[in-house]
């Protein structure tokens, strides 16, 4: 399992998932081989499903729709996963670490997933 950050989520989180799973691949808008900081939605989804990794973002306001277009035009994605920012960061990094364990590769594809799931 593979996981982009979007840029509005929380450096912590990835300190956190992989202080809890060493082993998972976590990467955030901005690393290097990652997409830059400012790079729109629809190219953030592109890279997500040539790179195979699934995105976590807070974005509930346009993501849907960006979701939807990208389906539109024939593209795939491994998934996208939604924090809740109401919910705390100790129990949002246990749901993405129960994801990563227990999930198949392909069980969000062209899914959007708002969390908590349990």
């Amino acid at each position: 399992m593979r996981y982009l950050l979007d840029e509005h989520i929380p450096p912590v989180y990835r300190t956190q998932l992989l202080r809890d799973e060493p082993e998972l691949t976590v990467w955030a808008i901005g690393d290097p081989g990652a997409p830059p900081l400012g790079t729109p939605d629809p190219q953030i989804l592109e890279w997500c499903e040539m790179h195979s990794f699934l995105l976590v973002t807070n974005n509930r306001k346009s993501m849907p729709q960006h979701l939807a277009d990208h389906l539109a035009q024939g593209g795939h994605i491994p998934g996208i996963l939604v924090i809740n920012p109401d919910i705390g960061i100790g129990q949002m990094i246990a749901e993405l670490t129960l994801i990563a364990g227990a999930s198949r590769e392909d069980e969000y594809q062209d899914l959007m997933v708002y969390l908590p799931i349990t």
